[in-house]
């Protein structure tokens, strides 16, 4: 059995029941895709939560290193890194409590989705959540 998304009304439901996003890989450069794609959630409602070492704040919030530094509930754990660091972030999105684990457009791993299979997280993979909250 291969990889697929979850169908588009499971996508709409999790994006109106969520709140708060961990992104990971999240840059604090404007002009970086993962920087415009977590503002427009922002600005959507929706709390924003930076993960990235290099970082100290992004977007107005604390950035952490590490998903295993957040101290608050997570709905969905957004990942910005290409598709050969996806089952490292599988790994540790494993040790957090969220809804979802989703891979942006262009980014997708069998084993990442191999890791998570079991777990009880909808896996999300070369889609855009931006894209995915205007249209769903």
């Amino acid at each position: 059995m291969s990889f697929q998304n979850p169908y588009k009304d499971e996508i709409k439901q999790l994006l109106e029941e969520s709140k708060t996003i961990a992104v990971v890989g999240l840059s604090d450069k404007p002009h970086r895709t993962s920087y415009q794609v977590s503002q427009a959630m922002q600005e959507a409602g929706y709390k924003i939560i930076p993960v990235n070492p290099t970082i100290t704040e992004a977007l107005g919030e604390k950035a952490v290193a590490d998903l295993s530094e957040i101290q608050e509930p997570v709905d969905i754990i957004n990942v910005f890194r290409r598709s050969e660091y996806l089952p490292d972030a599988a790994r540790k999105a494993k040790e957090i409590d969220a809804k979802a684990f989703w891979a942006q457009q262009g980014v997708y791993s069998e084993e990442a989705w191999h890791l998570l299979e079991d777990d009880s997280k909808l896996v999300i993979m070369d889609l855009c959540i931006k894209v995915a909250h205007s249209i769903y």
